[in-house]
Parts: C-alpha cells; sequence; structure tokens
C-alpha cells in the first residue's frame, strides 16, 4: 500500500474497487483475517481496501483476486458487479480439481452438448440431397427423435406447405417455420431435424438454427439433386422447362455460401444410401455432436 494521506478518498475507481472487494468477500462468507491469510494481505490493509482508503499497488491487488477467486479485470471494470452467485461458482470453479473445471468448460462451451445446442443435430440442404432418408435412419442407429420440419409445420397450420404458401405468402410461411422451430428447441433436447432447403434464406430462422443446433449440410451433385426429386414423384422441376437444370445448378451457387456455415458437411453424391448414413454417423461422433449413452 502507498501512503494513505494523499490518496483522494472520493476516487471513482477506488471506491468501485472497493465495493467489488468488499462484496466478493462477503458473498463468499470470509472473515476478513481468512482473507489476508489466502492472500498474504494485511487485514490492516484490506480494511484500507474495502473502505475506500487504499490505494493498492497491482501485484497486491492480483494476490486479493485470486484468493477471492475473481479477476483483476472483473474487480475494476466499470460494468455492473458481479452477482453473488457468480462469485460463488467463480470461487467453487477456483478450488475445483483440473478434472472438474474441464468438464464445467466442456458443459458451458456454445458447441457442447449440454451447451445452447445441447444434443440437437440439423441436416440442411437442398430438396433431394438425402436428409430424410439420412436423418431418419441416422437417429434410428443413436436412439434418437427425428423430425422434419416442414411435417410439423404442416401439423401446426393444418394444410400442405404449399397451401401455406398460397393462403399466407413466404412472409407468412417463414414466420410460422420460426415458431415451429422455436417449438422445437423447447420441447427438444436431442433429436436429428431435417429442414426445408430454402430456411437460409431468412437469417433470423437461420441465426437461431445455427445458434442452437449442431448443423451439418447433405449435399449432392445437382444432377442428383433433380433425380432424386423427380424419384420421388414430383416431375415438376423438369416439365414444361428445359431451363430446370441451369436453374437448380444457379439456385445451388447462391445458397453454398449459407450451407457452408454448416459446421460439417457430408457429400451423397455417388453414394449407396448406407454409405452416406454412416459418413453421416462418422461426423456425429468425430464432433460429438450427441453423447453415447452406455447399456
Amino acid at each position: 500500500m502507498t501512503d494513505q494521506s494523499n490518496t483522494p478518498t472520493n476516487n471513482p475507481l477506488i471506491q468501485r474497487l472497493a465495493a467489488r472487494v468488499r462484496e466478493a468477500r462477503k458473498a463468499q462468507k470470509l472473515p476478513r483475517r481468512t482473507l489476508s491469510d489466502r492472500s498474504g494481505v494485511s487485514p490492516r490493509y484490506l480494511a484500507q481496501l474495502e473502505s475506500g482508503q487504499g490505494n493498492i499497488s497491482i501485484l497486491l491487488l492480483a494476490r486479493v483476486a485470486d484468493a477471492l477467486g475473481v479477476s483483476v479485470s472483473a474487480l475494476l471494470a466499470d460494468d455492473a458487479p458481479l452477482s453473488d452467485d457468480t462469485l460463488r461458482v467463480a470461487h467453487l470453479f477456483q478450488s475445483a480439481g483440473p478434472d472438474v473445471q474441464g468438464r464445467v468448460r466442456a458443459m458451458l462451451a456454445p458447441n457442447a452438448p449440454g451447451g445452447a445446442r445441447a444434443q440437437r443435430i440439423c441436416l440442411v440442404g437442398l430438396r433431394g440431397a438425402g436428409k430424410s432418408t439420412l436423418g431418419k435412419a441416422a437417429a434410428a442407429a443413436l436412439g434418437i427423435r427425428f423430425l422434419e420440419l416442414n411435417k410439423m409445420i404442416e401439423t401446426q397450420a393444418g394444410m400442405p406447405v404449399s397451401e401455406v404458401m398460397a393462403l399466407y405468402g413466404q412472409d407468412g410461411y417463414r414466420d410460422l417455420e420460426q415458431e415451429v422451430l422455436n417449438d422445437v428447441i423447447e420441447s427438444e433436447s436431442r433429436l436429428i431435424l431435417a429442414v426445408g432447403g430454402g430456411i437460409v434464406a431468412e437469417e433470423h430462422t437461420f441465426g437461431t438454427l445455427l445458434e442452437r443446433f449442431h448443423t451439418v449440410w447433405v449435399r449432392t451433385s445437382p444432377a442428383e439433386h433433380m433425380a432424386r426429386v423427380r424419384a420421388q414423384g414430383d416431375l415438376r422441376p423438369m416439365r414444361d422447362n428445359p431451363a430446370a437444370m441451369d436453374q437448380l445448378k444457379a439456385l445451388l451457387t447462391a445458397r453454398t455460401p449459407q450451407y457452408e456455415r454448416a459446421q460439417a458437411q457430408v457429400d451423397t453424391a455417388n453414394r449407396p444410401v448406407q454409405s452416406s448414413v454412416n459418413d453421416l454417423l462418422a461426423v456425429i461422433a468425430k464432433h460429438r455432436f450427441v453423447e453415447s449413452i452406455s447399456v
């Protein structure tokens, strides 16, 4: 500590520091003597610090912060002080062993099974890539649910997607898409979801998807996209439209930058279905999108 006689007691930084140290110590129910023993800073200096009378050196402050289990920056920051719960958690984290700290870091990571994305997987890509086929098979292999967002939208609206679009327009459909997606997030923490190829066109909805799901772009060649759609019984892409393939290629090119924002990719071009399913399962395992369950 420096000479206190020249230290202004109304200095905002010193007063904020005094309050933060005092609140952190009281939140942990630490007697000042205990904090002194942990930090090596005398009780007298700590009393001066907490009363706003002390101009503590950065080295001593670092020792006090370390003893409290908080950072120096947290004690000096301009923003709101840390809550009691935050301080308690910080102290418990500091007191825990490396293995516990590692598990906590992994749990809090956004892409962790216990994080914001939970164990939700979403398959994105153009129609005909194989999202539904692969998603259903992979979910069965993992013992988790498989859902298709468009089918859920149809159930919610009580009509096919084509009628939703005709009745409510593109904006109405996108609003319903966001609503149903939010319902999935609220109700499901472990599933594979297949979504329509155009979901990337709505930045807010796609942003929600990227934030709350582990995402995989299921892709294939334009020719296979077209062939698979026709195999599903939909001849519209080719009927009376000789430019259909060029349009499909242009659409794929336009959406590729958005699809590439997914965390992983599975290319199903010229691959047997089971091989593509295995590829998807390998991606899920590699990135640990879903935790294995011991039986």
